[in-house]
């Protein structure tokens, strides 16, 4: 799944209630306003969450994502014309990440696309996973660009749950047994006490896990059955956003914009070989110039001196001259210290690049590190 979303786009709009509003409340959650609804930043506190997650499994509310089925003639050609992946070679079962673009190439969404099989989401081709604080821009963009004969439907009644940590095979298995066959990117419909699952092994915070999508009627019945096994705790938004930090994954909104490129922000693996070659999507352009010519900037990974942390929006310089901006940072609990992720030029983006971040007006010393900060721990094949 993509990761967390820019909630500026809602800040003069009512917030509404997750299908788990009162859940997380009984459960003594803190709940804050982001992308439009009431959602639970932390129940214990973050690092204590953050820890339980990279050790056992950690129960994620991520219902105010947009989840999205298409159908109809040609649904694959129409895709391609707004993604940059390869739809037409996407086997059932199995799903990618992708990306919205626009006419000049900048990145409008990062998503996740699965085709379906059988009769998932009343026979749907493709589903697909937006971000909550751009839905609505992502529908409207698509309604656009898609031709008459494909059908998208927005699946409002479902809510979508991530079940993340080295212990969430065991668990969920405790209730679905045949989830454990699943590999890291494979997903497929299942049933638990008569309800319609359709999961997935993936999530957004470098650890084993899955995403469920289940009917909003029964989430709670679902939540209620995780979170009675041993390995499973509710987490918050906070931790979510600090081990995706930790896990070099990018937060729409911040780390990508509309103002950003694909291949400066190192998400080229999203653009399979045959569409680099034969092009035919939004924003084909400027993703050959800059495989052809690099691009004027690039998203990197940076280890902070000191336990000072540098956040969204501080200054990156290389000796006298401004070379970048952090886009996300904070304390990385699994590191031990502080760490950032931002745009610098693409002179100064090498790895072990020595650079200074201006923090409460005084410069701190940083150096470009390779990301993930710390290892994927996703389930493959052997």
């Amino acid at each position: 799944m993509s990761g967390n979303e820019d909630a500026t786009h809602f800040e003069d709009l009512p917030l509404e209630a997750l299908p788990l509003d009162a859940w997380h409340r009984a459960k003594g959650a803190r709940m804050v306003g982001f992308a439009g609804y009431h959602m639970p930043i932390q129940y214990e506190g973050i690092m204590a969450e953050h820890s339980w997650t990279r050790e056992h499994a950690g129960l994620f509310d991520v219902s105010h994502m947009g989840q999205l089925t298409f159908s109809g003639e040609g649904v694959d050609e129409a895709l391609e014309h707004i993604l940059p992946s390869d739809i037409k070679g996407l086997k059932p079962f199995r799903q990618r990440y992708s990306m919205l673009l626009n006419d000049e190439g900048g990145i409008l969404d990062d998503l996740m696309v699965s085709r379906l099989g059988g009769e998932a989401f009343d026979g749907a081709a493709i589903y697909m996973v937006v971000n909550g604080a751009t839905k609505y821009d992502d529908i409207g963009w698509m309604i656009d660009y898609l031709p008459d004969e494909v059908v998208m439907n927005h699946m409002a009644d479902q809510a979508l749950l991530a079940l993340q940590g080295p212990e969430a095979g065991e668990a969920l298995a405790t209730l679905i047994p045949e989830t454990a066959d699943l590999l890291f990117m494979q997903s497929g419909p299942f049933v638990w006490r008569g309800i319609s699952l359709w999961i997935s092994r993936s999530g957004y915070t470098g650890e084993d896990g899955f995403e469920i999508s289940i009917p909003a009627d029964d989430v709670t019945l679902f939540a209620d059955a995780l979170c009675d096994l041993p390995q499973v705790k509710p987490i918050g938004l906070g931790a979510r956003d600090s081990l995706r930090l930790e896990a070099g994954l990018p937060l729409y909104g911040h780390d990508l914009s509309p103002a950003v490129s694909t291949i400066g922000a190192d998400l080229g693996f999203a653009i399979q070989k045959r569409r680099r070659e034969e092009g035919g999507f939004i924003g084909h352009a400027r993703v050959m110039k800059e495989l052809a010519d690099g691009p004027g900037a690039k998203r990197v990974g940076l280890k902070i001196e000191g336990r000072l942390p540098a956040r969204e929006g501080a200054k990156i310089f290389s000796g006298a001259v401004e070379v970048g901006e952090v886009t996300s940072g904070g304390f990385a609990p699994s590191v031990g210290a502080p760490i950032a992720m931002g745009w610098v030029s693409l002179p100064d983006s090498a790895e072990g690049t020595a650079l200074e971040i201006e923090v409460r007006g005084k410069r701190i010393a940083a150096v470009v590190a390779p990301m993930p900060f710390v290892p994927h721990r996703y389930r493959r094949k052997a």
